[in-house]
């Protein structure tokens, strides 16, 4: 844990597997939050193949999440960037479509998030299957 001013910082680790996924991780943005009072929580992933996204899971959102970015990003051979697995460079221009990052606002230290939503972490990149998330708080 590091200590900035009102800004408190961890990083923690997420294994996203062998394939690309979507992982949600409310819960443990959620306990970092917990009795921290009021502020923002913001949620960065710093790798340059992933991404965070605010979205509904568990009902097939994050497969469609998924399946658009396949859609609209294939893995193919077009991409310029040719290191890593067949494909690969696309996983270098999702950050530009799902964001590194997101603020939630936290109230009473918890996570004003709306009825469906999640905090999740997007990672097509299976040449790397270990990530880590900066969850910072900055008290209100």
């Amino acid at each position: 844990m590091v200590h900035i001013g009102g800004m408190e910082s961890t990083l923690i680790s997420v294994r996203t597997g062998p394939r690309p996924a979507v992982v949600d991780l409310t819960t443990r943005c959620g306990r970092f939050v917990e009795d921290r009072g009021d502020g923002l929580l913001h949620v960065f992933v710093p790798h340059a193949t992933a991404g965070v996204a605010v979205l509904e899971t568990g009902a097939g959102s994050d497969n469609d999440l998924l399946t658009a970015l396949d859609a609209l990003l294939p893995t193919d051979d077009r991409w310029q960037h040719r290191h890593g697995s067949y494909g690969h460079g696309r996983d270098h221009v999702v950050p530009a479509f799902v964001a590194p990052y997101t603020v939630i606002p936290v109230l009473d230290g918890q996570l004003a998030l709306g009825t469906w939503q999640s905090v999740c972490l997007v990672d097509t990149n299976s040449d790397n299957q270990d990530r880590s998330v900066r969850l910072s708080f900055l008290a209100g």
